[in-house]
């Protein structure tokens, strides 16, 4: 998890959401080393620090296996490089996004996040990105952390041989694009403005 986009918390938390956090195994969920760095750091992600609610709530997730979609009226998924490896193919994930899909409930991605989607179906069993408009983190943003060799495969690729209408802006720029009630972000500094959208879409 990166804790540069963990910090959008902070906007549900203002906006009085009630959060449930879930993850693979349940509990704390390794926080990305890189998003730890002393100049990753914002007012935010110093404000996510000192929350102990948020802290707490983190250090205490539930199993993705334990959580139904009753009760909840949209997933978020944040971003760092973790989803690639531990979300893709998880099957309670892949579940979860499948059934708040089929209940017409918003589902969110931001940064490498969108890669939680590649293996979700629709209603008609096509990909559920087939011919949907997304973005997520470039191959050139992966190029520029030096990561192309290391991850297991590059979003933007993969998203586009799913069928996926991608999209994005420049590297680093904040960029969200909305499908009906698909919200994706294109990189870390997209995340605020993702978390905004969903809002935007849960209002109506």
């Amino acid at each position: 998890m990166d804790r540069r986009i963990c910090s959008t918390l902070l906007l549900f938390k203002d906006a009085n959401a009630q959060i449930t956090i879930a993850s693979p195994k349940g509990g704390q969920p390794p926080i990305d080393p890189k998003s730890d760095e002393p100049e990753s750091q914002t007012p935010a992600t110093i404000r996510f620090k000192a929350d102990e609610e948020l802290q707490k709530i983190l250090s205490q997730t539930r199993k993705l296996s334990e959580v139904l979609q009753d009760g909840f009226d949209a997933v978020f998924y944040p971003g760092g490089h973790g989803p690639l490896w531990d979300l893709t193919n998880d099957n309670d994930s892949i579940k979860l996004i499948e059934a708040f899909w089929k209940n017409k409930k918003p589902v969110a991605a931001v940064c490498h996040a969108p890669a939680v989607l590649l293996n979700v179906k629709d209603e008609h069993d096509d990909a559920l990105v087939k011919d949907k408009k997304v973005t997520g983190f470039t191959n050139s943003e992966e190029e520029a952390v030096q990561l192309t060799n290391v991850v297991p495969f590059l979003l933007q690729d993969e998203l586009e041989s799913k069928g996926a209408l991608y999209s994005s802006k420049e590297d680093w720029a904040s960029y969200v694009v909305t499908d009906g009630l698909l919200i994706t972000g294109q990189n870390p500094q997209s995340s605020a403005a993702a978390a905004k959208e969903l809002m935007k879409v849960l209002k109506g």
